[in-house]
């Protein structure tokens, strides 16, 4: 990717339209209030800082992005992007800071901060602006929403389920991977949910973790049926097709999660896996997971956990919630989304079923139907520094929507009163400054580790 293209077209006339004695513009990014969530979980920006940012432009890219924005109707700003090639060697002259990822914190607070280190080139951190803010709201609005599906399951775990240590980092798991737009999409988004759980089966989300935040192993998988491998044994012998699952995977201490709706869900349950196979089931000393993949989402997965407590029995536990058989558990991956969620694990515990009875799987709704206004995401100038070495204060106050206006001065981020509060740099005394440096002229000052940020996330 010729980074010169990875922006918007306007961009490239905005060269010759700052003020003349202009030396550095300064412009930060942040998740606006009024969205969806009062909190945002950052989350991302290393991944664009090793992939893009630290791609040295070249003489190439200076030729490639020439004749292209040229053709396109647009002026080139050749000599900035010589002068990029020819000074700095490709490297751009930017200073960017930002809160540690992981963190999280109320809308309106600055996630990210960039300016010009070279007087030349104040008009780069705005150009710079598609690209970064995409690398920000994506994995954060992904990261903060697998974060409020984490507080709606502790929650209904809390009031249910004894001891949820070891059930929590798997009861949401990323189906996600079919549902992205692309590979790249399915691994920033995939590990973007691995901050918070453990459950995945978007394999680009471990390579992502492995190759941007050192994660040898991000997340877990058990072996599981897809309709394919049980319609292909045909209606008639759908008892055999859920037996070979058991033969091939089941065993002490294993788990297998088998799709039982290809027909007939309820039948499944209560004859094939109820009468057939449930000596089976019983004995292999593993568990089965049943997969119910139609239906109503809010209904279907409770009458499932229903009834195979009527078949394999149930415990309780010491909050008085009843606990399935450890021979079997349920999942529903299908339509699931944080309203779903909260829906189903109520009516379990209605029913006096613990929350650790079920866990979910999420696709679409986790990596892809998610978008910038979901939080109010946007980068703003916010301070201009004039050749005089002296810094001004720019923002946008349009009358016509308040909750647009944009913060003026280069911005800090500080703890007050245990919470995290934004204002300008130039304000905070001797307080500590949250936004710290993670890249300047080219070099990364930052490498967070996923299990740090995992940490961060988890407020520990």
């Amino acid at each position: 990717m010729n980074m010169i293209l990875n922006t918007d077209s306007y961009k490239y006339s905005h060269y010759a339209q700052y003020p003349p004695d202009t030396a550095a513009i300064s412009a930060y990014v942040e998740s606006r209030p009024g969205g969806r969530y009062d909190h945002v979980l950052f989350f991302g920006l290393q991944m664009f800082l090793k992939e893009y940012l630290s791609r040295r432009i070249t003489r190439a890219d200076v030729e490639e992005a020439d004749e292209m924005v040229t053709a396109h109707g647009l002026p080139f700003n050749r000599s900035g992007w010589d002068t990029l090639v020819s000074r700095h060697e490709g490297r751009f002259p930017l200073l960017i800071e930002a809160l540690p990822e992981g963190m999280i914190v109320p809308v309106g607070t600055p996630l990210v901060q960039v300016r010009n280190t070279d007087p030349d080139f104040f008009w780069l951190p705005t150009f710079v602006e598609t690209a970064l803010l995409r690398a920000v709201w994506y994995p954060s609005t992904v990261a903060t929403v697998s974060y409020n599906v984490r507080q709606i399951i502790t929650a209904a775990l809390e009031r249910s389920c004894d001891d949820y240590t070891d059930v929590l980092p798997f009861r949401l798991h990323d189906f996600g991977a079919r549902g992205a737009t692309s590979l790249e999409q399915a691994g920033i988004g995939g590990v973007a949910h691995l901050v918070n759980f453990l459950g995945t089966d978007t394999v680009a989300s471990l390579v992502a973790a492995r190759k941007y935040y050192h994660e040898p192993m991000a997340g877990f998988s058990i072996p599981a049926a897809e309709h394919s491998t049980m319609t292909s044994w045909g209606e008639e012998r759908e008892t055999e097709a859920y037996d070979n699952m058991i033969e091939a995977f089941g065993g002490e201490g294993k788990m297998v999660a088998v799709v039982s709706d290809s027909y007939d869900l309820y039948h499944a349950v209560s004859q094939i896996w109820g009468k057939e196979l449930r000596a089976k089931v019983e004995s292999m000393g593993g568990t089965l997971v049943v997969r119910p993949d139609s239906g109503d989402p809010t209904v279907v997965p409770v009458d499932t956990v229903d009834m195979l407590g009527g078949i394999f029995g149930h415990s309780r536990n010491k909050k008085g919630f009843k606990v399935l058989n450890p021979a079997v558990r349920v999942i529903q991956g299908d339509g699931v989304t944080p309203d779903s969620i909260g829906i189903i694990l109520e009516r379990l515990m209605e029913r006096g079923w613990s929350a650790e009875n079920i866990a979910f799987g999420m696709g679409s709704g986790l990596l892809q139907k998610v978008n910038r206004d979901n939080l109010r995401f946007a980068m703003k100038a916010n301070a201009r520094l004039d050749s005089a070495g002296n810094w001004t204060g720019v923002n946008k106050d349009p009358k016509t929507d308040p909750g647009k206006a944009s913060k003026r001065f280069r911005q800090a981020v500080v703890m007050q009163d245990g919470r995290p509060v934004a204002m300008p740099l130039k304000d905070i005394g001797e307080q500590d400054n949250l936004m710290q440096p993670v890249w300047e002229n080219g070099e990364l000052l930052k490498d967070w580790t996923l299990a740090e940020i995992r940490q961060r996330a988890a407020g520990e």
